[in-house]
């Protein structure tokens, strides 16, 4: 599950967390992760269209959803910015007007989240201040900013309650001691084989790799979770590889090239020189 693959891409396990978190809604919403607004290069970070508007969404997180409802992540490395609010308003108007039809998409249906790990203190006053809006904390780690016709909040993942937003919390580089590391472990343990919880340890591990590897050693639980990841990563490799094996063999027997099967089935580097000739990968 860990691999050290240079810098930590957040927004998949964010995606992810934001699965867990809102799991209990899931067959009300439907979540398009990196939504294309057109074919020039302008994504939101995530979409979420409900598809019953009559139902509200349990989690505090999505009482203020509409029919149409933009987020924008910035992971613990980065930051909310002033340019960023207008970036993303600009998106939610240009997505409210990319359609076919004349108001195909009321703007009353809109609503615009910002999460962030860090509250965004110059954005939010800027706004008090330029846009005469107000900020009115809702629960504690979201914040409603009241004033504009498109509903908006702020979402600060450090402020949010562990109970009820566990994953989307645990998103961070600042794991603290073995006890929390291993409610981490017991409760991925719980739900391993959905692959969004996958994707959100992966990142939690990866992201606190030096902290977790100090402990893993004397938590029993991490130690296993990690020696079941290992077993898994090379298992994965193996049949790879035999993949690869079996279609470099197949290519050679079309071209009658059987001594240069025995050759590679005992030489590596005369096996590794023949998949890079035919490009096998």
């Amino acid at each position: 599950m860990v691999q050290n693959t240079g810098k930590l891409q957040w927004h998949p396990a964010f995606d992810a967390a934001l699965h867990i978190e809102l799991e209990e809604d899931l067959n009300i919403l439907d979540i398009k992760n990196e939504y294309t607004l057109s074919k020039k290069p302008m994504q939101l970070d995530i979409l979420i269209v409900k598809k019953e508007d009559s139902r509200k969404v349990k989690k505090t997180f999505g009482h203020i959803f509409r029919q149409h409802n933009i987020i924008e992540y910035k992971s613990p490395e980065d930051y909310l910015s002033i340019n960023d609010f207008y970036k993303v308003y600009g998106y939610a108007c240009f997505y409210q007007s990319d359609t076919e039809k004349v108001c195909e998409i009321h703007p009353a249906e809109l609503t615009i989240t910002f999460v962030s790990y860090y509250y965004p203190r110059k954005m939010t006053e800027h706004l008090q201040k330029e846009r005469g809006l107000t900020v009115r904390k809702y629960v504690s780690g979201i914040y409603y900013l009241e004033g504009d016709q498109i509903p908006i909040q702020v979402v600060v993942t450090k402020e949010l309650s562990e109970q009820d937003y566990y994953w989307l919390q645990n998103l961070r580089t600042d794991l603290e001691g073995r006890e929390e590391i291993n409610e981490l472990v017991r409760r991925y343990e719980e739900r391993k084989s959905s692959h969004y919880y996958q994707a959100v340890m992966d990142l939690i591990v990866r992201a606190n790799k030096e902290k977790i590897e100090e402990e893993r050693y004397m938590c029993e639980a991490l130690h296993e979770l990690f020696a079941e990841d290992v077993e898994k990563a090379a298992e994965k490799a193996a049949e790879e590889a035999a993949q690869r094996i079996n279609t470099l063999n197949k290519i050679l027997v079309e071209q009658n090239r059987t001594a240069d099967i025995i050759k590679a089935a005992t030489e590596p580097e005369y096996q590794k020189k023949l998949m890079e000739e035919y490009g096998v990968k």
